[in-house]
Formats: C-alpha cells, structure tokens, sequence
C-alpha cells in the first residue's frame, strides 16, 4: 500500500484576459510544476464572468491566488512572479522543509 499522496487545491482568481492574469497563471503553473507535479489541482475562476464566486470567497483584487486545502486557507495577491514569496505565503515552502527536515 502507498503512502497517501498530499494534493494542493488552489484558485486562482483573475479579471478577464488580462496581462497580469496571463502572467499570474504562467508563473503559478511554472511553480506547481517544479514544486509540486500533479500533487495539485488549481481552477482558475474569472472574476468577470463569475463574481459572485469573487463575492463568496472575499476577493478584493486580482489576480489572487486561493490555496484551499490543505488547511489554513491561504491567500496571496499579485502577478506571482516571485517563487518564494509565492511559498512562502501560502504556507507551502515551510511544509516542503518541514517534510524534508524530517526525513532521515
């Protein structure tokens, strides 16, 4: 039996077709596939055509980035493009060093 996988689920909230919403979305698939290979699942929601979903969660500003599960719930606001500023804030770099720490 393997030991169970831990899976990131994250949204990321944008505003149209936008540059920084393109660029937002590059640089957090860059950081999901470096860091974390499948281990993810991310929905990217536009917060024109659904704002309700926007109003629902509390978004203010976007491009925002939502990590849901695992918990505390985690948000970080900008174009992501600095890799651990974007860990960091998420709470994800310091559970990769945690998890690495601990193996012997």
């Amino acid at each position: 039996m393997s030991p169970l996988k831990k899976t990131y689920v994250l949204k990321l909230y944008v505003a149209g077709n936008t540059t920084h919403s393109i660029r937002a979305l590059k640089m957090l698939k860059n950081i999901l596939e470096q860091e974390f290979k499948g281990a993810y699942a991310l929905k990217v929601i536009d917060v024109l055509k659904n704002p309700q979903l926007a109003e629902e969660d509390k978004i203010l500003a976007t491009p925002t980035l939502s990590k849901v599960l695992p918990p505390p719930v985690r948000k970080i606001i900008g174009d992501l493009s600095d890799r651990e500023k974007v860990l960091i804030g998420l709470d994800l770099l310091y559970e990769e060093l945690s998890e690495e720490q601990l193996d012997f």
